[in-house]
């Protein structure tokens, strides 16, 4: 049984008859023909209102095709479902109803039981293709997780690709399989159980094999300009178009692919006059568009903390908890982190407590005041974690926490995010401490490949120990291959007693959470915790059930042994963890973490 197609204006539409439409917004061309194959002959498109092109041809699926012009260049399709020959080759037409779906029913998880698990499809297996990572969806099942999030997917330039520059976004990376091969990865997920999230990137385009300035340059302004150049014109004279071409693509995901929730990247630097109507406009589509079916979820990269978003979307990454439980565990002060340098336990109390450590405050880092107020949200609306894809690979190095805590306090700092009321989220192979690092990596072309490696360079100058030129020469060329190598998880390391020993503990934090916290979660309302320090790095925490109960966190982020005072010693309930040893207040050892629960 076959899923729906998503019904849109772009791109290439496979009617019942056997016929395929092609239609594609270019306002700036005069005249579009369509070469099919290669053939010499070309099909003009008929121009439409308001800078609309479109045709109908006897072509099969599976047909490639490119759009000439204005009887010139040769593009693809800026909404082809797939790119075999990469961002600079013809599109192929794809029937989204060929695929037979074995779980064509699934109706989706809740979002409080939401454990998420983002990995990198070309750097999760040795293969590194959609159906290798299939096969290790029952090892996802059995660690714990509910929701697998996959970094993104849409087709960028070359085989190495962290995903944020791409380019064809309705396009599955052919670098991974086929379309066919990364519905069958969501298929087999659902059919375990699991969530599927997908990573989507609307505020910019990647700088290579974007052909939309030739033809439609209304898609972007100068008006804005992010870290990538210009920015997408959301609010200009032709929004309405450009609005559409994203929301579909986020309605093409859930619906054709059977994805569970949308992860926005960094959607502070959707940078428009009218912005937030716009994620108001795309939420709205997505909870219309599945309100009677299905659950389904989105979750904003945010720095702006603009908490007033959380309305419309289930949750945020929560940079602000790592950045507070990253300086507390390894003492690091520089870039970000010295706006948590003052008092890193407090800062982490109220980020458990109330989501955002900035809630208006003033950021030394940026220069500004940072965030709206947050405490009147549930817990739920923040995604906490230790490690993610940025927080590795945004390092000189890109070495993961293992390399740079103490081996003590990682399993501290892991109990708080996989038993925190916050949805966690781990990064691959961080269930088995693996060692591989995470760097940057792309396959751009020579005209780009320098200008990126010296950028990377020149971005960690200030960085201590990298400030000579010999020192920044270390860190490692994004275009090599042995970069992305490098990042590539070695399976065969979990025959290692001690890599053995991390997984087995994150399996029982995760059956913990399962069992006795994920089913309680939709009885926290905002202002359900207060949170206290008490000096040398204790911290208690303590939630209120909406019907009666308590939820409490004690420990000592520290490396000393610490005394409690009696009245913060005291745990109602039940203890359901408590580590690294059986611990008795008011005593704690270093990098002790205690939780209970008391439950009428």
């Amino acid at each position: 049984m076959s899923r729906a197609g998503h019904e849109m204006p772009f791109g290439a539409r496979v009617n019942p008859d056997g016929t395929v439409r092609f239609q594609i917004w270019a306002p700036a061309a005069s005249k579009v023909e369509l070469v099919v194959d290669g053939d010499s002959a070309a099909l003009p498109l008929n121009q439409l209102a308001d800078g609309w092109f479109a045709a109908t041809a006897q072509v099969s699926p599976g047909s490639r095709y490119r759009f000439r012009i204005d009887g010139g260049q040769q593009v693809p399709d800026p909404a082809s479902r797939f790119q075999p020959e990469g961002v600079h080759g013809p599109s192929e037409v794809v029937d989204p109803h060929a695929y037979s779906w074995t779980n064509p029913s699934w109706p989706g998880r809740p979002w409080h039981e939401a454990v998420l698990y983002e990995l990198h499809i070309g750097a999760f297996t040795s293969e590194g293709n959609y159906a290798a990572a299939t096969e290790k969806l029952t090892y996802l099942r059995d660690l714990g997780v509910t929701a697998v999030e996959l970094m993104p997917v849409a087709q960028a330039a070359g085989r190495r690709t962290w995903g944020y520059d791409g380019v064809q976004l309705f396009a599955p990376n052919r670098a991974y399989g086929r379309p066919e091969d990364l519905k069958a990865f969501v298929d087999r997920a659902h059919g375990l159980g699991l969530m599927v999230f997908l990573d989507v990137v609307y505020n910019h385009f990647g700088p290579e094999g974007n052909y939309l300035p030739l033809y439609a340059p209304q898609f972007f302004t100068s008006a804005h300009h992010t870290p990538w150049g210009e920015a997408i014109a959301f609010d200009g004279p032709h929004a309405r178009t450009v609005r559409d071409f994203f929301i579909h693509n986020a309605l093409y995901w859930l619906t054709e692919y059977g994805i569970d929730g949308l992860r926005l990247d960094a959607v502070h630097a959707i940078q428009d006059n009218v912005r937030t109507e716009f994620l108001r406009e795309l939420a709205g589509a997505v909870h219309q568009r599945f309100a009677d079916t299905r659950q389904v979820h989105l979750v904003l990269e945010n720095d702006a903390n603009e908490a007033r978003l959380l309305d419309a979307y289930d949750a945020q990454w929560n940079d602000d908890l790592h950045h507070a439980l990253h300086v507390t565990i390894t003492g690091e002060t520089e870039g970000y982190y010295q706006d948590y340098a003052g008092d890193p336990v407090g800062a982490l109390g109220r980020c458990l407590v109330e989501g955002f450590a900035y809630q208006g405050e003033h950021s030394a880092f940026r220069d500004r005041a940072r965030g709206e107020p947050s405490a009147a949200l549930p817990t739920t609306a923040f995604v906490g974690f230790l490690q993610n894809h940025d927080q590795v690979g945004n390092r000189p190095l890109s070495e993961r926490i293992t390399e740079q805590a103490p081996r003590e306090a990682i399993p501290a700092a892991t109990a708080i995010v996989l038993l925190s009321p916050q949805p966690p989220l781990l990064f691959m192979g961080e269930e088995w401490a693996a060692r591989q690092p995470f760097p940057f990596f792309c396959d751009f072309g020579p005209d780009l490949a320098d200008a990126v490696l010296e950028g990377r360079r020149q971005e960690f100058a200030a960085f201590p120990g990298f400030e000579a030129a010999a020192a920044r020469s270390e860190i490692p060329d994004p275009n090599a291959p042995e970069t992305f190598e490098r990042a590539i998880l070695d399976w065969s390391a979990l025959e290692a007693s001690r890599h053995a020993e991390w997984l087995a503990f994150t399996r029982h934090l995760l059956a913990v959470r399962r069992e006795l916290l994920a089913p309680r979660l939709d009885r926290f309302a905002g202002h359900a915790g207060s949170f206290r320090t008490m000096g040398g790095g204790l911290l208690r925490v303590d939630w209120d059930f909406d019907e009666g109960g308590r939820y409490t966190l004690l420990a000592n982020l520290s490396a000393t042994a610490t005394r409690v005072e009696a009245d913060a010693a005291v745990l109602p309930g039940k203890v359901i963890y408590a580590g690294p040893d059986k611990v008795h207040p008011p005593f704690l050892a270093p990098w002790t973490v205690i939780w209970s629960l008391n439950v009428p």
